[in-house]
């Protein structure tokens, strides 16, 4: 199947995130937010990147930038569970914006998720 990168600072739920993407066949590999994912983008090349919106470090609209800047065109699907001011919508909305491919509001269901990598997977 494909090799996926996570990016996500709630452990809990990058866990289950990760169990759903292994029992369907995907290598995975995790970061906690945006800083991580690029030090592992130096020598890592996956099929997906799946990044959180709001993280501490480097949130998910920061590295979505930064992976414009060094012009590097992997499929990224954007996740968000929204926090007090600012909704789940207006991050996805933001992300879309920005040119991710696909977006999952939190918590995610299986089916979504599959649906999400078929739209963006060739």
């Amino acid at each position: 199947m494909s090799h996926i990168l996570v990016i996500d600072d709630d452990e809990f739920f990058r866990e289950v995130l990760v169990h759903m993407l292994h029992r369907d066949g995907h290598q995975v590999t995790e970061a906690h937010d945006g800083v991580k994912a690029l030090a592992l983008l130096q020598h890592l090349r996956p099929d997906v990147i799946m990044t959180d919106i709001l993280m501490p470090n480097m949130d998910g609209v920061e590295f979505i930038a930064e992976l414009s800047r060094q012009s590097n065109n992997t499929p990224v699907i954007a996740m968000s569970g929204g926090r007090r001011a600012i909704t789940t919508a207006f991050n996805l909305e933001s992300a879309k914006l920005m040119g991710v491919k696909a977006t999952l509001a939190k918590p995610i269901a299986h089916s979504a998720l599959r649906a999400a990598l078929h739209e963006v997977l060739p």
